[in-house]
């Protein structure tokens, strides 16, 4: 049987104003841009309709791109809880997208993302989109820097593979679940 020696990542940075995606080609030991975007989010009111268009839009992206891997970016922690549950809600969605079609997914906290991208945990997305700008070779950077964060996402993945300590990784549902029994045993 032959080794795949080619394969996509999609990188998602999820949210509910904006959600951030890029994708990557690797091919033997490099990689290559295929595409940034975001799916704009803004203009609608109800959270339950913005959480359907992020699902919508990550089963889109993974019928037309066909990634062999996801990297999504984890919520922070942060003081406001009610961001807090919208980001981790949409983080959910697009995990559940790429569970659904069997696709395995691995987390990385925004610190360790900066780190793999410009060797600095509290980097800036400015500093990051021009980092990926460098080591990508794209002409220009978007206005919202969020699709250059799913993008780093990729990237980060891509700098981690191989690595034993690489996150949460999660192959499908039953995968999931046994890694978050205790979460789900309080339910």
């Amino acid at each position: 049987m032959a080794v795949k020696t080619e394969k996509i990542i999609l990188g998602i940075d999820p949210g509910t104003t904006i959600m951030g995606f890029g994708l990557i080609k690797v091919v033997g030991k490099k990689m290559e841009f295929m595409q940034l975007n975001e799916l704009q989010l803004k203009k609608y009111e109800d959270h339950y309709l913005k959480l359907k268009l992020i699902f919508e839009r990550t089963i889109e992206l993974i019928d037309t791109h066909n990634p062999d891997e996801i990297a999504i970016e984890a919520p922070f922690f942060g003081k406001n809880v009610q961001s807090m549950l919208k980001l981790g809600r949409a983080q959910g969605v697009a995990m559940a997208a790429g569970l659904s079609r069997q696709i395995p997914i691995t987390e990385y906290s925004p610190k360790k993302i900066k780190m793999a991208i410009t060797g600095n945990g509290n980097a800036s997305k400015e500093q990051v989109a021009k980092m990926l700008q460098n080591v990508l070779a794209l002409k220009t950077l978007p206005k919202n820097l969020d699709s250059t964060d799913g993008l780093a996402a990729a990237v980060c993945h891509f700098y981690n593979s191989g690595k034993t300590e690489i996150g949460k990784s999660y192959s499908g549902w039953a995968a999931f679940v046994k890694q978050n029994e205790a979460k789900v045993n309080k339910q």
